[in-house]
């Protein structure tokens, strides 16, 4: 829920930028994070947080855990693409302007967009972190990032199946 919040507060002061300067200030304001992390001694600092308790969930346990959330990721994700609020999302990707026109308010799905896909990233994180029993600052770092837009790019952007089998191949 926190990085849901967090990242529709970057989507709100984000608005005005668009096309690949929005990937750009993701990326800055990913950096930005880090380097606070790295000077907040409560998050570890640049040591970041070791000792993190087990799951208890046992390795199988956890296992089913972290396909049950991928299921539940992909479903909710084609939920939305199906929904109202994908054809909204697509609108607003193809052209802002008509989106406005057609009365869509463009400002309320950018944040919306920023919100669940930052929210579904906090939930890998936190998974990767209970997996890994430490996170430090620099774990989701430039070169994750731009795994990631990698993904985004060989899968196609609005392409649910494309960005799974492209993770698949690129990771």
């Amino acid at each position: 829920l926190l990085a849901g919040v967090t990242g529709a507060v970057i989507g709100l002061t984000s608005l005005r930028v668009r096309e690949d300067f929005l990937a750009i200030v993701t990326m800055g304001v990913a950096f930005l994070f880090v380097g606070i992390v790295r000077q907040q001694d409560v998050l570890g600092g640049e040591m970041g947080i070791s000792g993190i308790p087990s799951h208890g969930l046992g390795q199988w346990g956890f296992l089913a855990l972290v396909w049950v959330a991928v299921l539940v990721c992909i479903l909710f994700a084609g939920h939305v693409k199906r929904s109202w609020m994908g054809f909204a999302f697509d609108a607003v990707a193809d052209d802002e302007e008509t989106a406005k026109v057609l009365g869509l308010d463009v400002k309320a799905y950018k944040i919306a967009a920023f919100a669940m896909g930052t929210a579904m990233a906090g939930i890998a994180g936190g998974l990767y972190t209970y997996y890994t029993k430490f996170i430090v600052p620099d774990t989701f770092g430039f070169i994750q990032s731009v795994t990631i837009l990698s993904i985004v790019a060989v899968g196609g952007i609005g392409s649910i199946a494309g960005c799974v089998v492209s993770a698949v191949i690129l990771v």
